[in-house]
């Protein structure tokens, strides 16, 4: 590696210039209103964390983790998501004192780059929980919610794509021979790499039937009347997905004013392993990634020794950022130049006007050092001088 130049950062992490925090402040302030009135607290949790609790337990690859050692030797990780802390936390005082829980979330998570590819390391994530719930109620909740917030924060154009780990699971297992063929397909279908999919139909030594079945696992799963198509591929002891499934869907067409933004696709996977029902990822015009996902987790509350329904979900807030309309912000900003000797009469100025709700910068004349270039910044430019003239 190269000398570091004095202006360089690290691998992904990205500097927030005044316009843009300015659009998360709104985001932000926004969002927990909203969030609030829906009957979820917000909670903070720290940055750091034991590797090996929250690092081992977090769905995100070791290879993604920030990694650091204390003064007593323990490893410890950056945050790399904000589910599995508050699981933490759940698990260890909450759920003692509340059972079902709301909680909410607006954090900076990290994500170690192996190389440099446009991807932030550090980015903020807002999302929500509901932990002690397994119903179809509590997923229906966090699908409208979604919804809603989405709507809320201005997103003109978005659609939502809703899956099923656990029904994915046994269609994948019922027509495969091996865990590994198992997680192999999986991995192709988190890519989404279809055509790969079907490659390695050919190379794992499946029936002519297996192959078939998964084949359709690909052409005819974005569409939920093939529910029951899917029955005669599950077992008696797994039918019971199908029915959580149409409940689910008859939840959320009474919930929803518009049920045509949500669609269904079977095929959906995630990295994030302890996914066991209902998934799900929010696209919006104007972004090629999923702005948020979500669903049910209740194989992770497992690893704290609990045993409780869990879902919820999250919004990158710099995915957000790009499908957001330009916010047109009516505030007038003034700058108050004083010279030398009327800085008292500045400021009383000042005040005055602040106090009347207006933004207003008080600033030394001769510090400035390009004036007419200065001035740009600003809707009004008056100057205060010693005698007690003000002029524009």
């Amino acid at each position: 590696m190269g000398k570091i130049q004095m202006f360089e950062k690290p691998l992904g992490m990205r500097d927030s210039f005044p316009e843009v925090n300015e659009q998360k402040e709104y985001i932000r302030s926004t969002a927990r209103n909203f969030i609030r009135n829906k009957g979820y607290d917000f909670i903070k949790t720290p940055s750091v964390e034991y590797f090996e609790t929250i690092g081992k337990a977090s769905a995100i690859d070791e290879s993604s983790l920030f990694k650091l050692v204390d003064n007593q030797g323990e490893t410890l990780v950056l945050r790399p998501d904000m589910t599995t802390p508050i699981a933490r936390i759940a698990a260890s005082k909450l759920l003692k004192e509340k059972n079902p829980l709301r909680l909410a979330y607006y954090a900076n998570v990290f994500r170690a780059q192996q190389r440099e590819g446009g991807r932030p390391a550090e980015f903020e994530q807002l999302g929500l929980e509901l932990i002690g719930d397994f119903s179809a109620y509590g997923d229906s909740e966090i699908i409208h919610t979604a919804v809603e917030l989405v709507k809320e924060l201005g997103v003109e154009s978005f659609r939502i794509t809703i899956g099923h780990a656990g029904l994915l699971t046994a269609f994948l297992t019922n027509n495969t021979n091996t865990v590994q063929q198992v997680d192999a397909l999986r991995q192709l279908l988190v890519e989404k790499n279809f055509v790969g999919f079907e490659q390695e139909l050919d190379n794992l030594g499946l029936l002519q039937e297996q192959k078939e079945n998964l084949t359709k696992l690909i052409d005819y799963t974005i569409d939920f009347k093939v529910f029951e198509n899917f029955r005669a591929y599950l077992t008696n002891e797994q039918q019971y997905l199908i029915n959580q499934l149409e409940q689910f869907k008859r939840l959320l067409e009474l919930q929803l004013k518009d049920p045509s933004i949500v669609s269904f696709d079977f095929s959906l996977a995630s990295h994030m392993s302890y996914y066991t029902g209902m998934l799900f990822e929010i696209y919006a015009a104007g972004s090629g990634f999923p702005i948020g996902n979500g669903g049910r987790y209740d194989e992770l509350f497992k690893q704290f020794d609990e045993q409780v329904g869990a879902t919820g979900f999250g919004i990158r807030v710099d995915r957000l950022l790009e499908v957001l309309p330009k916010r047109d912000v009516e505030e007038k900003h003034t700058l108050l130049l004083f010279t030398e000797g009327a800085y008292l009469k500045a400021n009383v100025l000042a005040e005055a006007r602040r106090n009347n709700a207006e933004r207003v910068t008080l600033q030394y004349i001769e510090s400035v050092h390009d004036l007419d270039v200065y001035k740009q910044s600003f809707d009004e430019v008056l100057i205060v001088s010693e005698g007690g003239s003000l002029r524009e």
